[in-house]
């Protein structure tokens, strides 16, 4: 019993193991927190406002390609997905924009930002972005019960 206890053990500590995505996991990463004010001052620098909207900040202009940041979710919009959006904006498109808002090559028309922001700019930012998005429970469809 004691050796057949032993070998589960260990299979369930090298199955534990192997989870792991070794040098590619995002374990360990971490940001100090960002100002949410000076945040602000980053959208407005990198005129963010020309292809994007975000409740409570006034769009000056008529945009080209109107991307909504911000707003209700059913879903959590993480503090890493909003940095990945910013630093490899077409590492994931979502559906509704991908009619009108990629290049021809499907990528993001999305300016990369990685070689003019600086880090503090990018976690300020995401700061100001961050509770930008109100989660709501999903509510699911009510179906009646018709009896046979």
């Amino acid at each position: 019993m004691k050796h057949l206890l032993l070998i589960v053990s260990i299979i369930a500590t090298m199955t534990l193991i192997s989870c792991s995505k070794g040098v590619d996991s995002p374990i360990g990463f971490s940001l100090p927190k960002g100002d949410e004010a000076i945040g602000k001052t980053v959208f407005m620098k990198y005129q963010c406002l020309s292809c994007h909207t975000i409740e409570g900040v006034e769009q000056e202009g008529n945009a080209e390609i109107s991307v909504a940041l911000g707003g209700t979710t059913t879903k959590i919009v993480t503090y890493a997905e909003l940095i990945t959006s910013v630093i490899n904006p077409s590492h994931k498109l979502a559906s509704r924009y991908l009619a009108t808002d990629v290049s021809t090559e499907g990528a993001s028309k999305m300016t990369v930002f990685n070689d003019v922001m600086t880090v503090a700019e990018l976690i300020n930012l995401v700061a100001f972005l961050q509770p930008k998005y109100k989660l709501v429970p999903y509510q699911p469809t009510r179906y009646i019960y018709y009896p046979q």
